[in-house]
């Protein structure tokens, strides 16, 4: 009986259909996985293949774990985790619940010029990286536009040194970067709320429930998963940051600025190159980012 079946012609044209779509799809499909192979996964696997190496330019030795003891003794690698700490840690909360705050105002039926706010605050984000760190770069120069401004409303009596004290430098970084990425995640809230139920803040209007706590005991807990996402990406993002410091300060002033990215840079194109200690460097903020990633989703589970 199955000897019939397989030759019964409805049965092999049906076989020949399924088989001629299947080589379709997969042929399709093929070049997406040659150009994902060879441009992610192949990258990848040789730079965990080189973190076991070490070595000036293209003479490399095996060292196994070498690299990673070396870690441990490398004060500049310490100074750029620990820099790289701060600005995650000060930067992100405030980026985050800015653009709540943010996306919450423009939110509100009241408010005119709604798409003109809504472009003005997103635009940052899409101009050129490097003409905006520039021009952070030029405002909060000794001589900038912001000392000036600082000076004539009598704020400060002298001009304050943005680019050269460690302090006010991470300062002018954690600024340039909020700048250019709250109107990013401000987007992802105003979504979010505009598929909010606005019975829910009739109902609680009409049983005297304050703007404040609305936001804090309605919106912000109705927005968990979408607050949940833009943290995870902005950590990551705030992990790898490179291009406002590289452009602002360069690291400086005496490193109070280096970033991870920053230094796995200079490992490589200042000093003399050293690919393997570089590539044990960049796990680093890989092991960190599925680490933070991990407990964010923890602390942000839903507990039943």
């Amino acid at each position: 009986m199955d000897t019939l079946a397989k030759s019964d012609p409805k049965n092999v044209a049906k076989n020949n259909f399924h088989r001629f779509y299947n080589i379709n799809g997969w042929a399709f499909v093929l070049p997406a996985i040659l150009l994902t192979t060879f441009f992610m996964v192949y990258p990848v696997i040789n730079s965990l293949w080189m973190s076991l190496h070490s070595g000036r330019g293209t003479v490399q030795e095996f060292v196994g774990f070498g690299n990673v003891l070396r870690l441990f003794h490398d004060p500049f690698f310490t100074q750029a985790l620990s820099n790289t700490f701060i600005f995650l840690i000060v930067q992100v909360p405030i980026m985050i619940f800015l653009a709540l705050v943010i996306s919450s105002c423009l939110n509100s039926e009241n408010l005119k010029f709604k798409s003109f706010f809504r472009l003005a605050i997103f635009l940052p984000c899409v101009t050129s990286l490097v003409a905006s760190s520039m021009l952070f770069k030029s405002m909060f120069a000794y001589d900038g536009v912001m000392n000036d401004f600082l000076l004539s409303v009598h704020v400060i009596s002298e001009p304050i040194g943005w680019l050269t004290d460690p302090f006010w430098a991470k300062v002018t970084i954690i600024t340039a970067i909020t700048w250019r990425w709250a109107g990013y995640n401000m987007i992802f809230y105003l979504a979010a709320l505009q598929n909010i139920d606005k019975s829910i803040y009739e109902a609680a209007r009409i049983d005297g429930v304050s703007p404040a706590k609305q936001f804090f005991f309605i919106t912000i807990p109705l927005l968990k998963p979408v607050i949940l996402f833009t943290t995870i990406m902005s950590t990551i993002g705030t992990l790898q940051l490179f291009d406002e410091v590289m452009n602002i300060t360069t690291g400086g002033p005496g490193n109070e600025t280096l970033t991870l990215s920053l230094y796995i840079y200079n490992l490589i194109f200042v000093y003399s190159p050293n690919f393997g200690y570089a590539a044990t460097v960049s796990y680093v903020i890989v092991f960190f980012s599925i680490i933070l990633a991990a407990f964010q989703f923890y602390v942000a589970r839903d507990k039943q």
